[in-house]
């Protein structure tokens, strides 16, 4: 659980990044369903959740994260043919330094390696290391709506459904 619940916090400190009011965004990812599967330090990678995205769906995924989370800091920059994103943001009580850096394309495939620190520690945790794979599969499945996300246990979520999203 508290694994899981730390990728998720890394997560949510990863959108918040996009948000930032600096020159340089992440691009947005290719309409289409995505395989995305997280890593804890240097674990292997745990189930993969599947998510149908179109443009709207990065939007919103954004508008979330800075609603769930306050951040202080938002810097993006673009290295060459990488983004290096800093945060600083509050996940409850902690605030949550983040270094996050992205390879790939946003259209075929990309990884986001996540080095955090937790001050006071989250969860027992005062660091920590992720790292979030996705790839393109392909166009949404006949009856799959933007926002699909199907987890490993065959449940499917959509995010434009979660309070406070707003409808699509």
């Amino acid at each position: 659980m508290r694994t899981g619940s730390v990728a998720f916090a890394a997560a949510l400190a990863v959108l918040s990044v996009s948000v930032s009011a600096g020159a340089v965004e992440l691009p947005r990812r290719k309409s289409g369903v995505w395989d995305i599967t997280t890593s804890q330090g240097n674990g292997a990678p745990g189930p993969g959740a599947k998510m149908c995205v179109d443009e709207k769906t990065d939007d919103l995924a954004q508008q979330l994260a800075a609603g769930a989370i306050s951040c202080s800091r938002h810097e993006v920059r673009r290295e060459g043919d990488r983004y290096v994103a800093d945060s600083v943001c509050r996940l409850g009580d902690s605030t949550a330094t983040t270094r996050t850096v992205f390879t790939g394309s946003f259209s075929s495939g990309y990884t986001a390696d996540i080095q955090a620190t937790y001050s006071p520690p989250l969860m027992g945790m005062s660091e920590g290391r992720s790292r979030i794979s996705a790839r393109w599969i392909g166009p949404c499945k006949p009856g799959q709506r933007a926002g699909d996300l199907m987890l490993p246990n065959g449940t499917t979520i959509n995010v434009f459904d979660a309070p406070g999203a707003p409808r699509k």
